[in-house]
């Protein structure tokens, strides 16, 4: 389910500050035909916290559409820090939404086995199966090997988008013996490679808006065990993450799309502000020649 590449839409906006939905959907068609497995609508990257009901509704529909006429998945970013309000907007999301990203609660780091209560819940009122969102450095709370094995094991869990800011042993050990059916999809992007290395079956990655058929290409060598290609692409394609990510995420991404004319504005909703032009330029550069 989660094999591949799957890319987290950013969520572009007009000059007058209104969701850019035909923008949304040519970059849907563009990054799936260029490979990706599947969208992920309301992530972090599609700055879904600054999104309204209403555009957040709208956005899904959009991303539903073309998911239903390309037959790819379609993930949609549910966040929460308590079970009731989460599981309700579980059993709200409509028709075309395959699977939904479910963040490790935030803020109250309420201990692992408050985790494992949390995600066992959603999972028994879930319409579509979840993934797991593991990043400690966001929500100030640390999930091991063990427990992700744990819920695992759950038939509604379908695996993790692992985000622990790097390789630790956790990642490790869970790649190590995965429950059967339980994926993990890279949520890291400059460190994508050494865990498609380890085994993970794909990723998530916002830097795969740029270069989607490149990052394809990553998971394929690995999974086919063509060492040599897929580390010469992972040194590549790591350089342009680091550089997509000079700034607070989405802000550089969406000044190299503006600057190539694939989106109307790279303007973001504070509290995030525009990268700086230095951090965008050398981005840019960085995208048309990323082995330099």
């Amino acid at each position: 389910m989660l094999r591949g590449i799957h890319v987290p839409l950013i969520t572009p906006f007009t000059e007058a500050g209104e969701v850019a939905l035909d923008a949304i959907e040519k970059l849907a068609h563009q990054v799936l035909d260029e490979g990706a497995a599947g969208l992920v609508a309301l992530g972090t990257t599609g700055e879904v916290a600054a999104l309204d009901p209403e555009e957040r509704a709208r956005v899904i529909e959009v991303c539903a559409r073309v998911c239903g006429e390309r037959q790819a998945l379609l993930t949609v970013g549910v966040t929460g820090n308590d079970t009731r309000s989460t599981a309700q907007a579980l059993r709200s999301l409509p028709p075309g939404v395959g699977a939904a990203l479910v963040t490790v609660p935030y803020f109250l780091r309420p201990g692992e086995q408050g985790v494992v209560a949390h995600f066992e819940a959603l999972a028994e009122e879930t319409p579509v199966p979840l993934v797991i969102y593991h990043i400690p450095y966001r929500t100030g709370q640390a999930v091991g090997a063990a427990t992700l094995r744990r819920l695992g094991a759950h038939p509604m869990i379908a695996g993790v988008k692992y985000a622990a800011g790097g390789i630790d042993q956790d990642a490790v050990e869970l790649l190590g013996d995965l429950p059967d059916g339980f994926e993990v999809a890279g949520g890291d992007d400059v460190f994508i490679s050494p865990l498609l290395a380890l085994g993970a079956s794909g990723g998530i990655l916002a830097s795969a808006h740029l270069h989607t058929r490149s990052f394809v290409e990553l998971v394929d060598a690995w999974q086919a065990g063509d060492v040599a290609l897929a580390r010469a692409l992972g040194h590549r394609l790591a350089r342009l993450s680091a550089a997509l990510f000079a700034a607070p995420n989405p802000t550089v991404i969406k000044g190299v799309l503006h600057a190539q004319g694939l989106i109307p504005t790279p303007d973001v909703r504070l509290p995030l502000v525009p990268a700086d032009a230095a951090a965008v330029s050398q981005a840019g550069l960085v995208a048309v020649h990323p082995g330099e």
